[in-house]
């Protein structure tokens, strides 16, 4: 997923980041006053990060109940066989299809963890007729219903460090 080398974040970077991470809509402007940077460096900087991975996406944050998606669901899944080519196809199957919303390998009892939207029990029983039964490779999986969403939270703690 582009960039692999660690990318050089100092402390004005992580600042930059936070800010970001609360909204992305939020002007170099802004950000330079609340930074000690010239919007000029604040756009550099943002630019920078972009291409060095280290800002993965600028996307809208979607209510799932809001367009039908009510149901979530943690899914424990183990593999038949681990073979880096079997391994390859079912994280290539799980990027392709909508309604996994997170994919994990993992250590551990199972192989993945899953996160799932259905629009109700009924819409998950058909993916799981076609991701996992129709899939000889699945050993089992094991399904949770969320019943309540704690914390869904997408931003990652940034140290913040003094220049």
């Amino acid at each position: 997923m582009g960039n692999t080398q660690p990318a050089s974040v100092d402390g004005f970077d992580r600042k930059i980041l936070a800010i970001l991470q609360r909204s992305n809509r939020i002007t170099s402007d802004h950000i330079a006053e609340q930074v000690g940077l010239s919007p000029a460096a604040v756009q550099r900087r943002i630019k920078r990060m972009r291409e060095q991975n280290v800002i993965q996406a600028d996307i809208a944050v979607v209510n799932a109940k809001a367009v039908g998606r009510g149901v979530t669901l943690i899914v424990q899944v183990t593999l038949e066989r681990e073979r880096a080519d079997l391994l390859d196809t079912f994280k290539k199957d799980m990027k392709a299809n909508p309604a996994v919303q997170q994919c994990y390998y993992v250590t551990g009892s199972a192989d993945f963890m899953l996160v799932v939207t259905a629009t109700d029990m009924e819409n998950y029983e058909a993916f799981t007729r076609d991701v996992f039964f129709g899939n000889r490779n699945i050993r089992s999986f094991l399904t949770n219903v969320v019943m309540d969403s704690v914390k869904v939270e997408l931003s990652v703690p940034v140290i913040l460090e003094e220049n």
